[in-house]
């Protein structure tokens, strides 16, 4: 199991930022993303790569501007990614975790780096969109 863990603050309300993050068809600003499609029960979606690699994922909770979490699972990995929002003194905080298990035993080894990899790539992606 690999956990790993990227923290941000944007100075603007938590609106934005939850609206960002959250959409499901709004995501051109996703460098690493070529298409979103949404489940018709809205509480599932599959997130394609730009070499068309799928991942699946189910949302398990959403708490408007607070927090939210979603399990993910696709042939190499399975796991759960939750995020938290705060704000104080116009500045949004944002606190994101992925805790992901490899499913086949070579790639153990490389998932911890390959996550951080994607988080910081998020986060740069992220804060071009906000306006950072």
């Amino acid at each position: 199991m690999a956990v790993s863990n990227i923290k941000a603050v944007f100075s603007c309300e938590p609106e934005k930022v939850w609206g960002i993050v959250t959409s499901l068809t709004n995501y051109a600003w996703r460098s690493d993303i070529s298409k979103i499609e949404v489940q018709e029960s809205g509480k599932e979606f599959t997130e394609y790569t730009k070499d068309g690699y799928a991942t699946h994922f189910k949302i398990t909770v959403f708490e408007p501007y607070e927090r939210y979490e979603f399990d993910m699972e696709n042939e190499n990995i399975k796991g759960h990614w939750a995020g938290v929002f705060s704000y104080s003194n116009g500045q949004t905080t944002i606190d994101f975790a992925e805790n992901v298990t490899a499913k086949k035993f070579f790639m153990k080894p490389f998932v911890k780096s390959y996550l951080k990899k994607q988080q910081v790539s998020y986060l740069t992606d992220l804060k071009k969109k906000v306006g950072m």
